[in-house]
């Protein structure tokens, strides 16, 4: 058993369980170390006493794992449900990112809206997730588990609203989606995965199956769409981790494939978008959107001055990496 099942183990014991460079915008300082007067903890994860549910709209809540707090945002649509359980989207942002940017860039609070559930912004410590010993920056230097914080804020959001532990997903893109994929890995939180412009880093001996929607451009120069090192802008410098060599896209699609037992995907191609979409088992799916020519991006979100000023890639026009991800959320819940 992984260190991380070992904590999540404990974390989610009696709770409810069930994205490397995306923009530069401001992102929380370092989280200190919580004081002898903070709330007792459960294997370094507390809520507090009596957690109130999140306003509706956007807003900004806290919690302490491992000996930190840490901060992420939520976004309560005013019509959602309150009588019934309702879906989580976890959306977790690249390597400089923040979930305040997260949130800003990503069209998820409209589709939240239009069709009713709850998203959560996690924020990395440092402007970046710890994937692997490797990857990314200082946290994965400090050993920072961010799969514990994950599923902290899931185990929190689930005892403060409806959550329905058979509809809780997760999204990232880049270093974000690398831990959307290391939360396949090492938990059983997730019924799905939308990862954007990521790879999977470490060691996945024995994931639990999960229904898998990778996006990735052919023209992406940090994470290469062919596999290998990438773009990597510095990351690695001053004793930081920063190695970031993954698999072949397709390989990697074929490895989930494989862990879902499913049948050979059927491909087809409109314009520069290739879909190869697999079914399998009790109603999982693995699919890889390939977009030729596109870079390192989330497709559909809107080309900002931030993004322009650090000579990032311009978003592709041709998907809708949002809507495209809740119709595979929505069609993929966790088997009954």
């Amino acid at each position: 058993m992984s260190r991380y099942r070992r904590r999540l183990a404990v974390l989610v014991t009696g709770g409810v369980l069930g994205a490397l460079v995306t923009g530069c915008t401001s992102a929380p300082d370092p989280a200190p170390r919580t004081s002898a007067g903070d709330p007792p903890s459960i294997d370094g994860g507390s809520v507090g006493p009596g957690p109130a549910a999140p306003p509706v709209g956007s807003s900004a809540q806290g919690i302490t794992v491992d000996g930190y707090d840490r901060t992420y945002r939520v976004y309560r649509p005013a019509d959602l449900p309150s009588d019934g359980p309702v879906p989580l989207v976890v959306m977790l942002h690249g390597l400089l990112g923040s979930g305040e940017q997260a949130e800003s860039w990503y069209g998820w609070n409209a589709a939240a809206d239009s069709a009713g559930f709850v998203v959560a912004y996690p924020d990395s410590r440092n402007r970046a997730w710890a994937v692997s010993e490797e990857c990314c920056g200082v946290s994965a230097r400090d050993g920072i588990d961010d799969t514990a914080f994950v599923a902290a804020v899931v185990e929190s959001l689930s005892g403060q609203l409806p959550v329905d532990p058979r509809r809780t997903y997760v999204a990232g893109i880049s270093n974000g989606g690398m831990l959307a994929y290391r939360l396949a890995c090492d938990t059983s939180i997730f019924a799905a995965v939308v990862a954007v412009s990521a790879t999977m880093l470490g060691d996945c001996p024995a994931p639990e199956p999960i229904s898998v929607l990778h996006i990735h451009g052919t023209a992406d120069e940090t994470i290469p769409y062919t596999g290998g090192p990438g773009r990597w802008d510095g990351a690695g410098r001053d004793g930081v981790p920063g190695t970031v060599d993954g698999p072949p896209v397709p390989d990697l699609a074929q490895r989930w494939r494989q862990i879902d037992q499913c049948a050979a995907p059927q491909t087809s191609t409109e314009a520069t978008v290739t879909t190869a979409a697999a079914s399998c088992p009790d109603g999982r799916a693995v699919t890889l959107i390939t977009i030729d020519g596109a870079g390192h991006q989330w497709p559909g979100s809107r080309q900002r001055a931030a993004g322009r000023l650090l000579g990032l890639d311009r978003p592709a026009t041709e998907l809708d990496a949002t809507a495209t991800g809740w119709q595979f959320f929505a069609s993929h819940p966790r088997p009954a």
